[in-house]
Order: structure tokens, then sequence, then C-alpha cells
């Protein structure tokens, strides 16, 4: 083999294995970077992921207090569905998911579904005013200490703002949306999780 044809293969295979590594680059690398981003939140629609029984992992813990100052602890919601939302006020994205959510809860509340607003940044006077601003009737907790932020560390990359999880009856995450959530795609996340229970 001459030496010209050598170096046109190894050529070849140089962008071949560089052609390769580029489609590696998958959703959530891009997901890292927005919500890595000076911007503070994650742009664009939300990333669905959704984990079957046996791939979800512990209950995730969560103790803490409402805005309200009630303490709450997650594990005497088990039995049923809980949906968790990340949020701030001055998050784009997460007003315009703000009517979806309220709608699921509004439509899953005689079914036991419980839901939760961690709020990452605010003071209570801004997260109060959201609520009030659109309507949310369900509860939020001021996360300043990030014990919220925390207790979701194994699902969701860090800083992603909005995130909604939805947890099955046993507090395990089953399914996850990085970005903002429709009301249609939280209705069937929801829907999905309470048919395993039926």
């Amino acid at each position: 083999m001459s030496r010209r044809s050598l170096i046109r293969r190894s050529g070849a295979l140089t962008a071949i294995i560089a052609l390769g590594l580029a489609g590696c680059g998958g959703a959530d690398d891009e997901l890292a970077g927005q919500a890595g981003s000076e911007q503070g939140y994650v742009a664009g629609s939300g990333v669905i992921t959704q984990l079957a029984v046996g791939e979800r992992g512990e209950p995730i813990e969560l103790a803490a207090e409402y805005t309200d100052g009630t303490a709450f602890d997650l594990a005497d919601w088990r039995g049923a569905p809980v949906v968790l939302n990340l949020w701030y006020a001055a998050c784009p994205p997460c007003r315009e998911e703000a009517p979806a959510l309220q709608a699921n809860y509004e439509r899953y509340q005689d079914d036991g579904v419980r839901f939760l607003g961690i709020n990452v940044r605010d003071q209570a006077p801004a997260a109060e005013a959201f609520a009030n601003t659109f309507g949310l009737t369900f509860p939020s907790m001021l996360d300043q200490d990030g014990v919220g932020v925390a207790a979701l560390s194994t699902v969701l990359p860090p800083q992603a703002v909005p995130s909604t999880v939805v947890l099955d009856a046993q507090g395990r995450p089953a399914a996850r949306v990085v970005g903002a959530v429709d009301e249609s795609t939280l209705k069937a996340l929801i829907a999905d999780v309470l048919d395993e229970s039926a």
C-alpha cells in the first residue's frame, strides 16, 4: 500500500470517527447546555423521559415547608402519584406552563394526585404574586437552601428550570419533562402512572 493511499484512508477514518462523535451529542447534552446557560432557564419545549417500573430506583425523599410555613413530607403522600415542578417567577417558560399545571391539578384532584411547586429562586412575596397572577392553587415551597433540587439530583440535570417530575404511588420517579410542559403531555404522563395502580 502506498503512503498516499494510507494517508487518504487515515483521513477518511478520522472523518468517520469525528462524524460519529458529533452524532453522539444528544438531547441530554443540549439540555445540560441550556440548563447551565446564563439565561437561567431551559428554553424550548420540554424533553420527555419515562421510566419503566423496574428502572425507577428509590423513592424521592423531601421534607420541607410550603410557602405559608406549613410542614410537609413527601413520604406522607405515598399511595398516589405526585407531580413536582421546579420554577421561579421571572422564568418565561415557567409562566408559559403555569396554566397547564393548574389545569392538570384541577383535573386530577379527585384522583388524589398531589402537586408541589418547588420555587428555586424567589422570596415568598414574588412566589405568591406569581401564584395569584396565574391562578395557581396547588402548594409551593421556597427552595433557597437547595433541599428540593438536591432531592431531585438523580433525576434532573442541575439548574434545569422549568422541570416537572411525576412520581408513582411509591414515590419513585416515573417520568420527567425538562423544559416547559404542555397540558396534554402532563395529562398523559399522570394518566399512565394512575393506570399502573388501577
